[in-house]
């Protein structure tokens, strides 16, 4: 019993710690430009820590298709 219940708070101390956060996909963050906006400030500002998670790279996608979306506009494409 002595054993149990340490492993038991090990246990739930374990699946406290992780903090989860929504992926958003590449289509949410182009129809959400804010959002995009606040996405790509957070990971530019750590790179080194948040530069390789997904939210990241699909704030990097988003924005390369928007800046070659404005390209072909402003070339009368």
């Amino acid at each position: 019993m002595k054993r149990v219940l340490p492993l038991i708070m090990l246990g739930v101390l374990a699946s406290c710690s992780g903090e989860t956060q929504k992926v958003h996909t590449v289509d949410e963050l182009l129809a959400d430009e804010p959002l995009l906006a606040k996405v790509l400030g957070e990971c530019r500002n750590n790179p080194g820590e948040r530069g390789s998670t997904p939210n990241c790279q699909n704030a990097e996608s988003a924005d390369g298709k928007l800046r070659l979306e404005r390209m072909r506009q402003s070339l009368g494409g």
